[in-house]
């Protein structure tokens, strides 16, 4: 099984945001919505302001996972400047989230 494999529910979606880019207050990530039968990419722009822009590369994703990806990238976005304070890597490398069947899945 390869990494990508893995990342296939058998049920519900998984949601995978890959840092690309980075300055102090923002973050370009190559993101994704995988269900068991489809995978939508993106190109996620975050800023610590808390801002968004989901641009899809493939297919877009049904508006229930695209609006839980655009969430998912705001909570990364809005905790980027605490991580900073915290000594951390203010942009995290990766975040995978799966939700299950009537939570986003």
């Amino acid at each position: 099984m390869s990494d990508s494999d893995a990342l296939v529910p058998a049920h519900g979606a998984r949601f995978v945001l890959k840092l690309s880019s980075a300055s102090d207050g923002a973050a370009v990530y190559a993101a994704a919505v995988i269900t068991p039968s489809a995978r939508h990419d993106y190109r996620a722009e975050l800023s610590e302001s808390g801002d968004v822009s989901l641009t899809a590369v493939s297919d877009p994703a049904s508006r229930d996972h695209e609006g839980m990806l655009a969430m998912i990238a705001r909570l990364v976005a809005r905790g980027a400047a605490g991580r900073r304070t915290d000594g951390l890597q203010p942009w995290p490398a990766r975040i995978t989230r799966w939700r299950g069947p009537g939570r986003g899945g």
